[in-house]
């Protein structure tokens, strides 16, 4: 038998919460279900595990997250309440409780989803990120888990923006004295969905973060990612190497409307300066798709910019859940947050690689 959870039944912060269930954990900490009877409501405490306390890398990023998370007011982002340090020197975080499910567990239950759906979410995702963007956060570890669905006011699929654990922080956004993380040659994300640049461990802005859209959209689609690989490090390689898997081809079966196609190769292109430059550029252009603005206007980027005012009116549009088609590929067991280091001898293999590749011959 486990020995019970220590927090569970416990009341902290002088007693304004009361710990109810453990709902979640990872390599980090969990996340438990706690009551605030003062605000008559539940949150979700994410608490640091108590024996990582004392590794100054982990503390540092888990109060990044807490930041980051604290500046974002977008209603698309899951909002923090409080954080800080419990008296014996844990570490929390404490959030709006969500209900619901988030992509990955949408697209296991119902199927791939239908354009008109699943265009509608990524859009939101896109306006919560406008606002991270423009105060120099970059998410950096974008993936189906990470967004959530709600019905919220009446409104199916209602998206989250979670974890912004591995956010990227520019300076202006750093406390003095703060550490930063990220190194070259370090890579830190999830494999099936990091960029090119992210793979090889090289500075990150926003457009990362597209890309990495781009590969949840892909697979929000099809039930199937943009590469064929089997390991993480093969996921990496051909994120750096191979183009991807053209939409029509890697789902013959599906009518796509017109534009999504290019619109999609844009934002998986390999450098940065090639795809959609901003989020909110790459929601106009997915607007376009469904609004029926021809694919070669997507392409130039010569829409306007769409107003990313909360709620997004086409949350409105969603299409009901449809009965299971075919179930999505199972998650590695690196589905969750993967923080590992390439060898500078590999990731220069990998410059290597790439340069001879898209060197003019």
């Amino acid at each position: 038998m486990r020995p019970q959870d220590p927090f569970i039944g416990r009341e902290i912060l002088e007693g304004q919460f009361q710990i109810i269930q453990k709902i979640g954990t990872g390599g980090m900490g969990s996340v438990y279900k706690a009551s605030q009877p003062q605000m008559n409501r539940m949150v979700a405490i994410k608490i640091l595990h108590p024996k990582l306390v004392n590794r100054r890398d982990l503390t540092s990023r888990f109060r990044r997250e807490a930041r980051a998370m604290s500046q974002l007011t977008h209603p698309n982002t899951v909002k923090v309440f409080l954080y800080g340090a419990l008296e014996d020197g844990s570490l929390y975080i404490v959030m709006e409780l969500l209900e619901g499910r988030n992509l990955n567990q949408a697209v296991r239950r119902d199927g791939p989803l239908p354009v008109e759906r699943a265009i509608p979410i990524l859009i939101q995702v896109c306006a919560a990120l406008h606002e991270a963007h423009t105060l120099g956060i970059v998410h950096r570890d974008l993936k189906p888990e990470n967004i959530f669905l709600c019905n919220q006011g009446g409104l199916q699929d209602f998206a989250r923006v979670l974890d912004f654990g591995l956010a990227k922080v520019t300076e202006r956004q750093m406390r003095p004295g703060s550490l930063i993380l990220t190194q070259e040659g370090m890579v830190f994300g999830t494999p099936e969905f990091m960029s090119p640049e992210q793979a090889q461990g090289r500075e990150l802005d926003a457009r990362s973060d597209i890309y990495s859209l781009a590969v949840i959209l892909y697979e929000a689609i099809t039930g199937k990612l943009p590469f064929n690989a089997q390991t993480p490090m093969e996921y990496i390689q051909k994120h750096v190497l191979e183009r991807p898997i053209p939409l029509s081809e890697r789902a013959p079966e599906l009518s796509l409307p017109v534009g999504l196609e290019a619109v999609v190769a844009k934002a998986l292109a390999k450098k940065p300066d090639e795809r959609w430059q901003s989020a909110a550029e790459f929601a106009t252009a997915l607007h376009g798709v469904l609004v029926g603005t021809s694919a070669e206007a997507a392409s130039a980027g010569a829409l306007s910019l769409l107003p990313l005012t909360p709620p997004p009116p086409l949350v409105v549009q969603a299409a009901p859940p449809k009965e299971p088609t075919s179930p999505l590929r199972a998650r590695h067991g690196f589905g969750r947050i993967l923080a590992f280091a390439l060898s500078f001898l590999a990731v220069g293999a990998l410059l290597a690689l790439l340069a001879l590749r898209w060197l003019p011959h």
